[in-house]
């Protein structure tokens, strides 16, 4: 029969199985989380390689373009001397432009309105076999008035009147 002794001993043996069990059940829990940490760690480094490279290659745009804008710079300021250059000619040819603004309204220019008005008149009133030609072909004309006969466009809404014969 059995006795105390070996009682103790099955529900001790029957423990250090139900213990032994549970470790290797925690062991391979451990090892499962220790490989998925292991493929998570090499993945973060490999987008870390990836986003360095990013990085470098947006500094290196970077530069190019402080480069570019160095240079627009340096154009600006040519610009800048080039504008104030031509402000201190445009000041000094100030007074001649102030005489022909003044002069725009003088009697010379009065009669010589007239006289082109009044040649255009008597040109306007020649007969069309006595009129001159144009020297060039790219020449521009005067307008011809309409013959007799034809219609012309009035300017009174898009109605035509009949030429006097």
């Amino acid at each position: 029969m059995l006795n105390a002794v070996w009682v103790a001993v099955i529900v001790a043996a029957a423990f250090w199985v139900v213990g032994v069990c549970a470790a290797v059940y925690v062991m391979v829990k451990a090892a499962r989380l220790m490989s998925q940490t292991t493929a998570a760690v090499t993945s973060l480094r490999e987008r870390q390689d990836l986003l360095i490279d990013r990085a470098s290659a947006t500094i290196d745009r970077a530069s190019e373009q402080l480069v570019k804008t160095d240079a627009i710079t340096a154009s600006m300021d040519e610009v800048t001397a080039n504008m104030a250059e031509l402000t201190g000619r445009v000041t000094a040819l100030a007074p001649l432009a102030r005489v022909i603004a003044a002069s725009a309204g003088s009697p010379l220019a009065r009669v010589s309105a007239l006289a082109y008005g009044v040649n255009r008149a008597l040109w306007m009133r020649r007969p069309a076999g006595r009129r001159p030609q144009p020297a060039a072909a790219g020449a521009r004309a005067l307008p011809r008035p309409a013959a007799s006969g034809w219609r012309r466009p009035a300017l009174n809404g898009g109605r035509h009147d009949e030429a006097a014969p």
